[in-house]
């Protein structure tokens, strides 16, 4: 491992990669460069790591408290760990398509930590969009209008599908549990004001935003459609390629993210772990 703390930026607009640094040992200073760098590059990468679950949820925990998903199964053992296996043969059934973690929540999650174990010999990558550079582009016109708009959040189209079926119902390696807050709505703003750095981002993402609020869906899906393709232009992401030990974290108040499923005859095991977060204002 290099001895010698470097932040590595990926891309012109979100990710870096973090060398030198033990995540297992952090110490309180290297804790803090951590978190500075977590915030100005919202993607973080740490190859090399050699993590228990433990190791961890003690590092996640450092930034906040854990969540326990209300639909997707943790381990027995230690419930804020969702064990993500994708066994060989079995098509992705987790994250695929552009989404913010848990937009449904009325306290949505701040951020998740992962823990690569197996890996494809190719494919499974993760694509990352910065929506503070996706609002950052927009006219001055479309920012005026967007900031007094709310818009409505829901779970109930992604997991109410006959491949969630499949799921609640064990048939997948990743199961989830039926719970009611699949069906609830919930109210938030389309542009959000991070509450750490002060940065705007834009909010809406394809697979939980419905419509916008006081409107029908049919009349919000013009400007939700254009908002859904400008927020996810390349230029404005980074593409994650995963390795065995590699970490990756990133900051679900302003990042947006995609599970590329192009690996079918492969398995693939991570570990994830969600930091709990608040309400976006």
């Amino acid at each position: 491992m290099d001895t010698e703390f470097k932040v590595i930026p990926l891309t012109g607009s979100l990710g870096a990669k973090v060398v030198g640094v033990d995540l297992a040992n952090l110490t309180s200073d290297a804790f803090d460069k951590v978190r500075a760098a977590f915030l100005e590059h919202t993607v973080l990468v740490f190859p090399d790591q050699e993590l228990t679950l433990d190791d961890q949820i003690g590092f996640a925990r450092r930034f906040g408290t854990l969540e326990i998903h209300p639909i997707v199964n943790g381990l027995e053992e230690k419930p804020e760990v969702i064990k993500m296996l994708k066994p060989a043969g079995e098509s992705a059934s987790f994250g695929v398509g552009w989404h913010t973690d848990n937009s449904f929540f009325e306290e949505p999650s701040m951020g998740s930590i992962i823990y690569a174990q197996t890996i494809p010999p190719h494919g499974g990558d993760t694509l990352f969009a910065s929506q503070y550079v996706a609002y950052e582009r927009l006219s001055d016109g479309m920012k005026a209008m967007l900031g007094g708009l709310k818009a409505i959040h829901t779970a109930k189209d992604a997991y109410t599908s006959d491949t969630a079926q499949e799921k609640y119902e064990g048939k997948t390696a990743i199961t989830y549990r039926w719970s009611d807050s699949v069906l609830k709505e919930v109210l938030h703003p389309v542009v959000r004001t991070h509450p750490e750095t002060g940065r705007k981002a834009l909010y809406v993402n394809p697979m939980f935003t419905t419509r916008f609020e006081n409107m029908t869906e049919e009349e919000s899906q013009p400007l939700l459609e254009y908002l859904f393709k400008h927020c996810t232009r390349p230029e404005f992401g980074c593409r994650i390629g995963w390795e065995p030990k590699q970490v990756a974290m990133w900051d679900n108040r302003c990042v947006m993210h995609y599970a590329v499923d192009d690996y079918k005859e492969f398995e693939r095991m991570l570990y994830r772990v969600t930091i709990n977060g608040d309400k976006p204002v």
